[in-house]
């Protein structure tokens, strides 16, 4: 059995580009909990709201629930669920998951698969995170869901079969004359860049293009506020701040709150801005909340 291809193929719905990331987090937390305890059961009461604050973070901005993946994942041959009265998921209701002591593992195939090849674990999660989420964000998803993955150098798993375009990032930045749109930020070390980096504005996992018009040249702070949907692009190009970020310090005002409304900065004439398909994207599928207002001037 290829457990690399049946990672790859999880069943997931989908229309239009529509992120539903349900199984794959639960699919890593769960390898997660493999790498520490791998005899050990997740009961759904006790986890519900640990796979509630991932799919809050890492999820799509409308509300949903755990209970979902905890039952749907089972028709993936990766994850099995039993409860009080035997085999088997009562359904995808919060409320029948706890009544009945629902608890979930992975398979017995797949336990078994996974400790006789230990590399296996780490391959699966990596093909998890490049099919369903940014690069910038893999690091902090893995210590949010307790992987601890070894390098994998160059390998990737041929389900990733697209390959990114390494001219990207140099066609950013250039576009973008080596600052940040969002805040300015230009530094170097004599004449390489240091801090800035090519974002997509849909993920490529998503099947964002390596294209100027789905780029942008951010910072690396304003790069993972973008990703984690504290910070959008909307009409006329102006940047939108989430009115669920929080944040008191001036720093925090001054870095992010102070730059809802500003227009970005560039892309310099005859480079393509935006294209309004891929702003329309990450605004609908990343971006949390409504947008704050403008401050006044």
């Amino acid at each position: 059995m290829d457990w690399l291809e049946r990672t790859a193929k999880l069943r997931q719905w989908s229309r239009s580009g529509t992120r539903a990331p349900h199984k794959p987090l639960l699919f890593l937390y769960a390898l997660g909990r493999f790498q520490q305890d791998a005899d050990g059961e997740l009961r759904y009461s006790a986890v519900e709201d640990d796979l509630r604050r991932l799919l809050t973070e890492y999820g799509p901005p409308h509300r949903t629930t755990p209970a979902y993946p905890f039952h749907h994942l089972v028709s993936d041959g990766v994850w099995e669920v039993r409860t009080d009265r035997g085999p088997g998921s009562p359904g995808s209701g919060v409320r029948e998951l706890r009544e009945v002591g629902a608890a979930g593992r992975l398979t017995p195939e797949l336990r078994a698969a996974l400790r006789r090849e230990p590399s296996l674990l780490g391959r699966m999660a990596q093909v998890l995170l490049d099919l369903n989420f940014p690069p910038s964000l893999h690091g902090d998803l893995c210590e949010a869901v307790g992987l601890e993955l070894e390098p994998t150098g160059s390998e990737r798993f041929s389900a990733v079969r697209r390959r990114r375009d390494p001219r990207m990032r140099e066609q950013v930045l250039t576009a973008y004359e080596y600052r940040c749109a969002f805040c300015g930020y230009d530094g170097r070390i004599g004449a390489v860049p240091v801090g800035l980096e090519a974002a997509h504005v849909r993920w490529w996992a998503f099947d964002g293009p390596d294209d100027v018009d789905n780029g942008l040249c951010l910072c690396s702070l304003h790069h993972k506020l973008f990703d984690k949907g504290v910070l959008g692009v909307g009409d006329s190009h102006r940047i939108l701040v989430s009115q669920s970020f929080v944040g008191h310090s001036p720093a925090a005002r001054e870095h992010v709150t102070a730059l809802a409304g500003r227009p970005l900065l560039g892309p310099q004439p005859g480079a393509r801005p935006v294209a309004a398909v891929h702003r329309s994207w990450h605004t609908s599928q990343v971006f949390h909340g409504s947008p704050r207002p403008a401050p006044a001037v």
